[in-house]
Parts: structure tokens; sequence; C-alpha cells
């Protein structure tokens, strides 16, 4: 259940601000990120384009990437690999991890070499799209082009630019011990850097995987939705550059109903898969009490990366781990006056000749 945040900085006539991300209308063009980091300073992530690299230079949220748009190919298994999954659940055998040889028959690059941009990928099962390139020729290289079948392609990707959620029962906040994680007035959670100590422990309270530390100083990190900004009465830097208005910023209560409005239209154009993430729920329904950074999605939530339900460990457990609290100190508070009255039974029978 979603309870009125507690506010750390109070200011007359000011409203909940947030994001609404349409992923419909992203193209994957990363200017957010640019913008982001440029904004608040921080460190790019490369920009090499590698033999078996990815435009997905950022590859994830971190202490010094407060952006990231996620690359989500959208197809479906062929009949082959159905069937093929189909027999080993049958036959309860398990399933492997693809074998992806390199299309030119070469070792490939090295994951240093990628810059971690194959990571968890053996070196030789990395293709090289260089050579391939090179061996089946493309426009420039005399080859064809089925322009129809790369326009149909384009269909199968779907990107998102993922960001913090700025929950409303946000668990980083209620972990943190210093007090370095705030909610502002604009109901947005900011992390302190000035009071972070770098303990850590917002980290795993984050069921988004959001928050993480500083390579450099080891304090933690994550969007502030330019607070700097927003007291100027500035729109966001990211929400800023995005040229398609994938990424929308405003009033809370306004963007939801946007949203609901955005679904309604896409509902009626065909597209049924259609739904908000983050908004517009109700009761235990609720993703960590409400995201204040909130999505239009056309696919499950986990193929963005995103938990299907999601509170934080420290929230799940409060009432139980409160519930226990309260019995032990009971129990204690019993206990000492038990073992005083078994250790001093001749004080307490005087007591009570005192008393009459």
């Amino acid at each position: 259940m979603s309870a009125t945040p507690e506010l750390a900085v109070r200011r007359e006539g000011v409203e909940r601000m947030g994001f609404f991300t349409d992923t419909t209308v992203c193209i994957g063009c990363k200017a957010c990120e640019v913008a982001c980091k440029q904004w608040n300073d921080l460190p790019s992530d490369g920009g090499e384009l590698r033999a078996g690299g990815s435009y997905d230079h950022t590859g994830e949220l971190s202490g010094s990437t407060w952006r990231h748009v996620r690359f989500v190919e959208a197809f479906e298994p062929s009949p082959a690999t159905r069937a093929d999954a189909a027999e080993r659940l049958a036959a309860r055998g398990g399933g492997q991890m693809p074998r992806i040889p390199a299309a030119s028959g070469g070792a490939g690059p090295t994951l240093d070499e990628l810059g971690g941009a194959a990571s968890g990928v053996r070196s030789e099962e990395v293709p090289d799209l260089v050579g391939w390139a090179e061996e089946n020729g493309g426009p420039d290289l005399g080859g064809d082009v089925d322009v129809a079948q790369a326009v149909a392609d384009m269909d199968r990707w779907v990107f998102m630019s993922d960001v913090c959620k700025h929950c409303t029962n946000a668990g980083c906040l209620d972990a943190c011990p210093t007090g370095a994680i705030i909610r502002t007035e604009f109901e947005t959670v900011v992390i302190q850097a000035d009071v972070c100590n770098g303990c850590g422990y917002c980290i795993p309270a984050c069921p988004f995987g959001v928050v993480d530390r500083d390579q450099i100083d080891g304090r933690a990190g994550k969007c502030t939705l330019c607070y700097d900004r927003l007291e100027d009465g500035l729109e966001p830097a990211c929400a800023k550059a995005c040229p398609t208005d994938s990424i929308q910023f405003g009033r809370y209560e306004e963007l939801v109903e946007r949203a609901k409005g955005r679904v309604v239209e896409l509902h009626e154009r065909g597209v049924g898969g259609a739904y908000l993430y983050g908004a517009g729920d109700t009761g235990d329904d609720q993703i960590a009490g409400g995201l204040g950074a909130f999505f239009l999605l056309t696919l499950p939530p986990e193929r963005f990366g995103l938990p299907a339900r999601a509170e934080a460990p420290i929230q799940e457990n409060v009432v139980p781990a409160t519930i226990a609290a309260m019995g032990a100190g009971l129990l204690a508070a019993a206990g000492a006056a038990a073992a005083f009255l078994v250790r001093n039974p001749d004080r307490s029978r005087a007591h009570r000749r005192r008393r009459r």
C-alpha cells in the first residue's frame, strides 16, 4: 500500500513531478543518455564501435550512468526451437545456452577488446559482424538489400529509456543509515553526495537495480530527476533532449491521465498489448507504491529488465520484523523483572510490608 511520503524539503504550491516514458515512440537514439551525462558531468561509457560490439555502450544503469536505453529484440521463437524446448521439457533434460560461432570463422575479438559489450560470452562465440558484412556484401559493396524485409525487421526491436523510478515506497531511502537519501518537495528521491558514506545499503534495497556506487569515489549515485533544474523551473535534461517525446515530464497526476489516454489510443489502433507499468494501479497491485517515473510497455516487463512485482526487502519485512522486535523487547523486559524478583525475594517481601 502506498502512503503519503515524508518530505525532507517543503515548499508551498509545489506538486509532485515525474516522468512518463512511452516506449512505442522511442527510436533508441540515446540523446537522453548524452544529455544526462553532459548536464550532470558524468564520465563517458565509451563510444568505440568494434567488431562484435554493440551500439549499447552503457549496458546498464550504474553510479555514473543515470539513463540507459535498453535494446530489446522482440521476436517469436521458430517452430523448430519451440519443438526442441517442448521435447526437452517433456524429457526433463534441461535446456542449453545458444552457441554463436564467429560468422567469419575467426576467433573474434577478446572480451577486453569488446570493453564488456558481450559480457558473459566467450570470445570465440562473438560474431565478427564486420567480417560478415565484407564477405556477404552490402549496398556499398555491390550486394543487394531487401528493403521491404529490412523495414519489416525494424518492428523486431523495441527501445526503452530506463531510469530511476523515484518510487513512492523507496527502499533505498528506507535503508540509508546516514540520511543521505531524501525526498524533495517534488516527491523525487535524491542522493546527497556530500552526506553519503558509501556503505552500499541502498543498493540491495532497490528492487530495480538502479542504485550503484560510483567507481571513482565509492559513493552511491543515481538519477536526481535534475533536481537543480527543477528548482529553477527547467525541464530535466533527458526529456528536453528527447526528439520524439518518448520521455515526457510534468505534473505527476497529469502525466498519469495522459498515459491512460495513450493506452486507449493504442488499443483503438490495434496495439492490444499496450499497458502502463508503475502507474494507474490500486491496492496490492501497485508497484513500489507507485512509480514517479513510469512506462508504457507492449511486452512483459521482464523483457525490459523490469520485475513484475517490486517491493524493497526492508518494506516487505517491516511488519513481521516490527512484531518480532516488539515481542523480543517484551520478553526481555519480562525476563529482567522475573530475574530481579527471583534474586531478591526478601527485598520484595519487605517492600510489600512497607506498603501495608
